[in-house]
Order: C-alpha cells, then structure tokens, then sequence
C-alpha cells in the first residue's frame, strides 16, 4: 500500500494534495533554511527540499512503499533578488513594491525520497502584477498579513484577483507545489495514484 508523507507543515501545500486526491500524512521536518547564496536560484530551492526530505526520512522506521515529498519555494524579482519571507509591515510593503508593475519568478523546488532513491526537479512559473498602488498595497497588509509568504503575497488571496495581469506556467506551483509535475514524477517512482 503507497503512503505519502509530506515534509511540510503549509497548509497551502497540504490542501493542495488534498485537491489532487490524494492520501497522505503531514510530518514536517523542521530543517534549517539556511542556504549559500552562491547558488542559484534552482539550486537553492532543491537543496532545501532535499534537506527537508531527507530530515523527515531519517524519522521514519521503514521506507517500503512510502514517499517523501520535501518541497521550498522561493520568489525571485525582475532584478534577480530573491523575496524571502517578510518579517514586518515594512518588508512586505518593500517587497510588494518590487513586485508592481514587474514580472518577477516563482520557483519551487520538490525532492521526491522512497526506497528505490529519490528524485530532484525545480518548477518555474512567471508571474506579472499590474502597477500597484500604495493604498492597495497598505490594505492587502493590513488584511491578510502575508508574514508566512515568500514575496510577502498569495496569488489566491485578494492581490492575486486584482492585481495579477498574467502568468506563464503552472498556477499551483506559484501557491508553493507543482501538483501536475509531481504527480507525474510520482507515477515514474511507481507511485500509484489512483485506489481501486
């Protein structure tokens, strides 16, 4: 019997595996964030969703038919800064100003572990906000508290209805997990989807 764990406590990323339907247990791995940042931006996204992937592993007794999905997402701006989490108020304003009126890329990185070996891959979708204003930018703060965000936004909250122009790419990957890819790189491990 398949079981599916994945090594994050999003919610986002959890209820974006629940819209695939598909069975699986949250065990975060709690491990660190820290990356070089001599790496680019490809990189960084999957050695952290390795690192993630190989924690939560190591915590369970026996691999058979299970898979570790271990995942990070980063935003990357127009300039090539990569948007972390903001901390405050002034951080998510800077980091949402960056973002208008540009095209900026979100990039998600997924490692996949099961007993057989494990599997790497990076997703890339661009995404373009029309010219925001401050008072757009001061309510989505105040309302939505995007603190726990790469970017300092969510495209499926209030900013990404009005102030979304265009993105190229899969739309689920910008809410922090390819779903599409990872299904089918599940499928390729052996992985089966669908219960009889």
């Amino acid at each position: 019997m398949n079981q599916l764990i994945l090594a994050s406590a999003s919610t986002r990323r959890a209820a974006l595996l629940e819209l695939a339907d598909l069975s699986f247990t949250v065990l975060p791995s709690y491990a660190p964030e820290e990356f070089d940042p001599n790496l680019t931006p490809e990189e960084i996204v999957i050695e952290l969703a390795s690192r993630k992937a190989a924690a939560t592993s190591e915590k369970l007794e026996e691999m058979d038919e299970t898979y570790v999905i271990g995942a990070d997402t980063i935003v990357v701006s127009n300039s090539g800064e990569i948007l972390n989490k903001p901390q405050n108020y002034d951080e998510a304003s800077e980091m949402l100003n960056k973002l208008s009126g540009n095209s900026h890329k979100v990039i998600t990185g997924i490692c996949i572990v099961a007993r057989g070996g494990s599997k790497v891959f990076a997703e890339t979708t661009s995404v373009s906000f029309m010219k925001l204003s401050s008072d757009m930018i001061d309510y989505y703060i105040r309302k939505y508290h995007p603190f726990d965000k790469a970017g300092g936004y969510a495209i499926q909250e209030w900013i990404g209805a009005v102030g979304i122009e265009k993105i190229e790419g899969d739309y689920y990957n910008v809410m922090g997990l390819p779903v599409n890819r990872l299904i089918l790189e599940l499928k390729e491990m052996g992985y089966s989807m669908l219960s009889e």
